[in-house]
């Protein structure tokens, strides 16, 4: 009887040569990926802040960008591109190259605000980014310069109804987190208070400072300072519990507004197309900067609450908050010049 031999045993040394080396280089995409997972960053990581200076998002990518470096060996550099209520500086990490070097720094505004507001973005928002980590959640302060006689929301919504459209509050732009949140306040108080919208956090909180508004919606990691000084008062607090950082400041839900809730938050993201893996890395070493007894104890103190969530979990919270915010802005038909 003829023995069976099986196909590859028939090849010519050649030909089983020629295969193995295909098969090989069929490994080869896998492999680079994995050591270079490995072996990053090999050069210093540029994070992109798509807001102005000073604000909450700026803070708070200061602060990892640093950890980061020191963890890395590799600088880990804060570029602020803003404008366009962040589009500029999302579009640009969307059209950066995909390799980990070039990475967002964003906020609820860019990545669930914004793809309701604006109708012709320069990119697609639900594809065009690789979600790595929630940095952190940060809870809003409603807060009035030292100026304005209100002590508690009640008395503010006594001013602000014996002069309709005679005050104003400031943010970080129209369509924020902070302008829907104040929408939503005046909605639920019955209440006029001029919106006078500007290009970040920290602009919005010094003309608040300067008296140039009333009232401000603004986070408290971006606040807290000022509140310390004594130039602004804090009425109350947007999200479901107090803030740790303003322990007797309660929350709009107690004082006013019974089930309200409006909280913003951080967070790292990659452009679309990063490989899986370096994502992966990039999440699992933000989380152990966000475990730092340090980086805690600073969040807490600027009444940031560190999260450190996985990629999945992620772009789970930014689809469902992109759902929700997309009702509020339908429902408030609220429009960008």
């Amino acid at each position: 009887m003829t023995p069976i031999r099986h196909p590859f045993t028939a090849w010519t040394p050649a030909r089983r040569l020629a295969c193995a080396a295909a098969a090989a280089l069929c490994l080869l995409p896998g492999l680079a990926s994995a050591q270079g997972a490995a072996s990053y960053p090999e050069r210093p990581v540029t994070l992109v802040v798509p807001f102005p200076p000073g604000g909450g998002t700026d803070t708070g990518a200061r602060l990892i960008a640093q950890r980061l470096g020191q963890k890395w060996g590799k600088s880990v550099i804060v570029e602020n591109k803003a404008g366009a209520a962040g589009a500029i500086g999302a579009d640009f990490v969307a059209k950066a190259k995909a390799d980990g070097y070039t990475l967002l720094f964003g906020n609820i505004g860019t990545q669930a605000i914004n793809p309701s507001l604006y109708k012709n973005l320069p990119y697609a928002a639900d594809t065009a980014f690789a979600p790595i980590t929630l940095v952190a959640e940060l809870p809003l302060v409603m807060m009035v310069n030292a100026n304005v006689p209100a002590k508690t929301v009640d008395e503010f919504v006594a001013l602000a109804k014996a002069k309709p459209d005679g005050m104003s509050y400031s943010t970080s732009g129209a369509g924020s987190s902070m302008h829907l949140a104040a929408e939503m306040f005046k909605s639920g108080t019955g209440t006029s208070v001029l919106h006078v919208p500007y290009r970040g956090g920290g602009p919005a909180v010094g003309d608040l400072l300067a008296g140039h508004v009333q009232l401000s919606f603004a986070t408290v990691l971006e606040s807290s300072g000022h509140l310390k000084s004594g130039k602004v008062r804090a009425l109350a607090v947007t999200g479901k519990t107090r803030v740790p950082a303003l322990p007797n400041v309660p929350t709009l839900a107690e004082s006013a507004i019974p089930d309200f809730n409006s909280i913003s938050w951080i967070g790292l993201l990659a452009p679309a197309g990063t490989p899986k893996d370096l994502v992966e890395k990039i999440a699992a070493d933000v989380r152990q900067v966000l475990a730092q007894d340090e980086v805690k104890a600073r969040l807490a103190e600027l009444g940031a609450l560190p999260v450190g969530n996985t990629p999945d979990a992620f772009a789970k919270l930014i689809a469902s908050d992109r759902k929700r915010y997309a009702q509020i802005i339908a429902e408030k038909n609220i429009q960008v010049d």
